[in-house]
């Protein structure tokens, strides 16, 4: 384009020798103008041009070699799993799908190593019953197959008898199906070598995820510095039961990083998806959190008291010293409530989003309602009649101490109608005054002689504070025929 214009400069040139130098002038501007906008035109395209090699050479970066290929040629079919062929290094294939599996991503540490002690744990803290009904998928997935080889042996020996059950499954993705590791993106500032091993942990996990997707009903995440609560799985039903018929992704049984994650085994290859998509963006944890929004669940669904406790010193990367711990965790956490599915009322002026449902969830969250007046209640009615043998109720919070229910009743009830309002028990007995914004009545069952269709709780005497019903909890026994 460029020689086809300086030609037809030179052509208009030659016939300007006849025209007057007052004529020509115009006439050579808008040529020059002309030669100007295609020059500019030209330009535009070169960096066009190179715009794209530059996206060319980006897209390359990330899918810089073969072996990365088989990891992302499905992308878009986010229920099917990731192509990777295992290796199994302990264990092998189940015969029969599972109501739990606990999934642990380890890597070789250089201070430390604490995973034999979290598989343990797992184990010994779990009943006869409870065994039958889970999972451990370890994988080891340090590229050094020596250190891969001498663990496993450790594993085997210690763990002999839980492998041969089918309870203990150790694995190994080859290093040939990990995208690139260097010169990834550097956000938030990190040095490059944290993430390398961040974005590495990512995948990491989605590997792990992926080989578990159909293992079972339900899976766990852990890191493998943990230890566990007694009979934590047996808590973990009681809070699954109690949230069916609600919408959740993810529930939270500690605050730490990746421990204690529970998700359904049908969402796994789609997060096991959005890891790979995303590896090198930012720490997994942070990406958990996303993938939970990302699916519709705003808010964080936490219980307490916390099944696992982080108890590493060092972390898994530089050895640097971690010493962090969940102070909400307990040893002991069998006493969990099991609040049976029920229906709930209240005619207290809700503040908010502070609604009935989060007073009675096991939740780390409250019911917050303004100033109660006499004869305000809030009533829980059962989907089906219920023998209840404890019931403890707690106000207020520690940051909010005045917002208690300074004076009211527990009372139990029977014998549903239906009101404009929606059900109601008919006949009340009282249990129990309130003492300092708390209650707690044992042995329920032995003090009434029907199984209870209801529980309400009514203010009897106006407060200026606004009242927060910080937890409900119910523990029943066999329920009526």
């Amino acid at each position: 384009i460029y020689l086809f214009i300086m030609r037809l400069i030179r052509k208009y040139l030659d016939k300007m020798r006849c025209f007057r130098k007052r004529s020509a002038i115009p006439f050579l501007g808008a040529l020059i103008t002309c030669l100007l906008f295609v020059n500019l035109y030209i330009e535009d395209a070169y960096v066009l041009e190179e715009d794209k090699r530059q996206l060319r050479e980006a897209s390359m970066h990330q899918l810089n070699s073969e072996r990365y290929v088989p990891t992302f040629k499905d992308l878009s079919n986010f229920t099917g799993t990731i192509n990777v062929t295992f290796r199994y290094l302990a264990g092998s294939p189940l015969a029969r799908k599972k109501y739990l599996t606990i999934g642990l991503s380890s890597v070789k540490r250089k201070r430390g190593n604490y995973l034999l002690e979290t598989i343990k744990s797992i184990f010994d803290q779990s009943s006869y019953e409870e065994l039958k009904e889970i999972v451990v998928v370890v994988h080891l997935a340090d590229f050094d197959l020596a250190w891969c080889e001498c663990l496993v042996q450790d594993i085997s020996r210690k763990f002999a008898h839980h492998i041969i059950a089918g309870r203990l499954l150790v694995i190994h993705a080859p290093e040939e199906y990990y995208p690139a590791l260097d010169g990834l993106k550097r956000n938030y500032n990190d040095p490059e070598d944290r993430v390398r091993f961040r974005s590495k942990q990512n995948i990491d996990y989605a590997f792990l995820l992926s080989f578990c997707s159909n293992l079972s009903d339900y899976y766990m995440m852990l890191e493998d510095d943990v230890r566990c609560a007694k009979n934590f799985l047996t808590a973990m039903k009681k809070v699954i039961t109690s949230r069916e018929g609600s919408y959740w992704v993810t529930l939270e049984f500690s605050k730490l990083g990746y421990i204690g994650k529970l998700y359904h085994s049908h969402d796994l290859p789609r997060l096991a998806h959005f890891l790979l998509m995303f590896y090198q963006e930012m720490p997994c944890d942070w990406l958990l959190i996303h993938f939970r929004g990302l699916l519709a669940q705003k808010d964080v669904i936490r219980f307490k008291p916390s099944l696992f406790q982080h108890m590493g010193y060092y972390s898994s990367y530089k050895g640097a010293e971690n010493k962090l711990k969940d102070d909400d965790f307990e040893e002991d956490s069998f006493d969990i409530p099991d609040n049976p599915s029920a229906n709930l009322y209240t005619n207290i002026n809700v503040f908010e989003n502070y609604d009935t449902s989060k007073a009675y969830s096991s939740g780390d969250e409250y019911f917050w309602g303004k100033s109660p007046s006499t004869g305000d209640f809030f009533l829980i009615v059962f989907d089906k009649s219920t023998k209840i043998n404890r019931i403890k109720i707690v106000t207020g919070t520690d940051d909010r101490q005045n917002d208690i229910l300074h004076h009211g009743a527990l009372e139990v009830g029977e014998k549903i109608v239906g009101t404009k309002k929606g059900k109601q028990c008919s006949a009340f007995i009282t249990l129990g005054e309130f003492k300092n914004g708390n209650i707690e009545v044992l042995d329920v069952e032995h003090k009434i002689s029907f199984d209870i269709e209801c529980v309400r709780i009514v203010v009897t005497a106006s407060q200026k504070e606004w009242l927060i019903i910080r937890s409900i909890s119910l523990w029943t026994t066999q329920p009526s025929n």
